[in-house]
């Protein structure tokens, strides 16, 4: 006599529902019935997705208001120039140019052997690097490499890689 294939799971939400395990190895549909019977069936489990996205979605945008607040609040404090580019972009740009600056800080000064004279030359540079894709572009850069990055920005007579174009 063969292993059945459908099997009739008495889900932990308490809906009923036959589920065909023939996908399954012969020995292992028991046990995966068992597994199924203490969850929730397929329906319940999307509706309750459903709200964890909706939960997941509105922390997510309360999470980028207070960044957004906190950055725009540091950029004043800092007198930084407002960034040049589309609003959802320099939205973004404002709070990547303050993370980058934030970690950049820590490890050149506070962890660092940079002083506090040689960090405000350092925030001239980035005063004069007003376009939010750029800093978009750096937010996953290592804080020591913020000097160079700058300096790459800010030349004013950059070789082409191709010189023909």
């Amino acid at each position: 006599m063969a292993v059945k294939t459908v099997w009739s799971i008495n889900h932990a939400c308490g809906h009923e529902a036959d589920r065909d395990l023939s996908d399954r190895a012969a020995d292992r549909r028991a046990g995966f019935a068992e597994w199924l019977a203490k969850q929730e069936c397929t329906d319940c489990w999307r509706a309750s997705k459903v709200g964890d996205e909706q939960d997941k979605a509105a922390w997510l945008k309360a999470k980028r208001a207070e960044e957004q607040a906190e950055s725009e609040a540091w950029s004043q404090q800092y007198r930084m120039p407002p960034l040049e580019g589309t609003e959802r972009a320099v939205a973004w740009g404002v709070r990547c140019r303050h993370q980058v600056l934030s970690a950049a800080y820590t490890a050149l000064v506070v962890e660092g052997d940079t002083s506090e004279t040689e960090w405000e030359g350092i925030e001239e540079a980035v005063r004069s690097v007003t376009r939010a894709g750029w800093w978009i572009d750096q937010r996953s850069s290592e804080p020591d490499d913020l000097i160079e990055l700058l300096q790459a920005a800010t030349e004013v007579d950059r070789p082409t890689e191709n010189p023909h174009f």
